[in-house]
C-alpha cells in the first residue's frame, strides 16, 4: 500500500532589503548600547521595533489626513467662522 506524494515544496519568498544609515553621536550610541544590554536584545532590534508602525501600515497607500500641506497654520475652521 504505497501512497504516493507528488505534493510540490513551496518555494521561498525572494525578499527586497534596502539599506538605510544614519548617525548618532557617540553619547547616543553609548546610551543606545546600556539600554540593549539592559533589555537584553540588539540595536538593529531595538530600532526595528520602534519603527515598525511606520514601516508595516503604508506600504500601498498613505490616508490623505496624514499628508502634510503648505499652510499647516489653521488657526480658524471655517465652521467657526460661519457661526
Amino acid at each position: 500500500m504505497s501512497v504516493s506524494r507528488n505534493k510540490k515544496k513551496s518555494r521561498r519568498r525572494n525578499y527586497k532589503y534596502h539599506a538605510v544609515t544614519f548617525k548618532l553621536t557617540a553619547g547616543q550610541y553609548k546610551s543606545l548600547k546600556n539600554y540593549c544590554k539592559a533589555r537584553k536584545t540588539t540595536p538593529i532590534k531595538l530600532i526595528k521595533r520602534s519603527i515598525e508602525r511606520f514601516t508595516s501600515h503604508y506600504e500601498y497607500e498613505v490616508p490623505a489626513e496624514l499628508y502634510l500641506t503648505e499652510n499647516q497654520l489653521n488657526l480658524f475652521d471655517l465652521d467657526e467662522m460661519s457661526n
